[in-house]
């Protein structure tokens, strides 16, 4: 009898150091991304700076004895896929927190339910609009009027053109972006001439940008994402508008480049420094900045070589300050670290700097952009 016991405590054992960990002994956070779709280039960087984050951390011991584990799930960028997946992430795999993407409509779609489990929600996205979800989300992304006043500064003290066009996608975020473009364009001496909307999967805007054209204007604003900035500069320059210039949203690397190698000098977009730094890290001219920028650029060039640094960046960053939060916590309760995330004060990461607070749960609170052109295959700044 004692033999038999003996051998099951050594069986038992045995089978214990194969067995993965338990889901107690790491800290799950889940990801909704648009991995497929429109939003695929955008989340497929925010995933891979969440990956970076996470790698480091848990090379120097996770948090609270325990390492972290990423969930990621495809929400196809798309509101009714994204609740499907933040079901999914808080019922099997039991997440305790999400750093989800740029898809605001799916982020939105799914924060009534998040924010009744009180799950922290950090987001590449805008906030969600009931005050409830809003305590529970804190949003990375700059806010849209950094966008627009980055690009109308430079038309009004860089240029002679006066009239603009607007050419916008459906998101939620593009939409609160043109409304404030056509409120605030008279505030730089500018006037909206024309106004006109497009699908993200749309493969030709030339009646749009001609109708933007008939009417006077000297430059299209173009405010959405992905491969259509590159459709609309190729219209441009088939349409032979070699006078009309083309100010592009926030983008990929890969997306300035190819919009850039169309247009030329007529092309140029918003993008926050640390995209420049990509190439060049000497462009970071702030030595405390440069010295948090500089551990995230090596771990992203050591893993996917020539990376595009400006949404894994601020990923990065929220992983970290996600992390600081569950440290000073000392749990990883939702709504513990959601309070302590709000006490953390200001944050210089690598890809901004943040000042999160009760009162406020947009993070970036200064303009962090700068306006560039391509050249040799680089960004230079305009």
């Amino acid at each position: 009898m004692k033999s038999h016991t003996k051998f099951m405590i050594a069986a038992a054992v045995a089978l214990t150091a194969v067995l993965p960990a338990k889901a107690q002994d790491t800290i799950k956070i889940g990801s909704s991304l648009g991995l497929t779709g429109y939003g695929s280039l955008t989340d497929a960087h925010w995933r891979d700076g969440l990956v970076a984050a996470i790698e480091r951390l848990n090379a120097q011991g996770g948090v609270l004895g325990k390492k972290f584990q990423l969930v990621t799930e495809d929400n196809k960028s798309t509101p009714q896929q994204a609740v499907v997946v933040y079901r999914k992430m808080m019922s099997e795999d039991k997440v305790v927190a999400f750093n989800s993407g740029c898809i605001s409509a799916g982020n939105f779609a799914a924060a009534s339910f998040v924010t009744k489990a009180k799950l922290p929600m950090f987001l590449c996205s805008i906030l969600p609009r009931q005050p409830e979800e809003v305590k529970w989300a804190f949003q990375f992304l700059p806010p849209p009027k950094y966008e627009v006043d980055t690009r109308y500064q430079y038309l009004k003290e860089k240029t002679q053109v006066r009239k603009i066009g607007l050419l916008a996608d459906p998101s939620p975020y593009v939409t609160l972006m043109k409304g404030i473009a056509e409120k605030t364009a008279a505030e730089f001496g500018l006037e909206v001439v024309a106004s006109e909307t497009y699908q993200q999967d749309d493969s030709d805007f030339s009646v749009q940008i001609g109708r933007i054209n008939a009417a006077g204007a000297g430059a299209v604003i173009m405010l959405g994402q992905g491969n259509a900035v590159v459709t609309a500069a190729n219209n441009i320059r088939s349409l032979g508008l070699k006078n009309m210039l083309m100010l592009g949203s926030i983008q990929e690397l890969d997306i300035h480049l190819a919009a850039g190698k169309v247009l030329g000098d007529q092309y140029m977009a918003p993008t926050p420094m640390i995209q420049l730094a990509s190439d060049d890290i000497s462009v970071l001219t702030d030595p405390k900045a440069r010295a948090v920028a500089e551990p995230f650029i090596k771990a992203m060039r050591d893993k996917y070589g020539r990376g595009d640094n400006a949404q894994a960046s601020r990923a990065w960053d929220s992983m970290m300050m996600m992390a600081e939060a569950m440290k000073k916590a000392g749990t990883t309760e939702g709504e513990k670290v959601r309070d302590a995330f709000e006490k953390l004060g200001q944050y210089v990461g690598a890809g901004a700097t943040y000042n999160f607070s009760t009162e406020n749960h947009i993070g970036i609170t200064e303009n962090p952009y700068v306006l560039i052109s391509v050249k040799d295959d680089k960004l230079v700044r305009r």
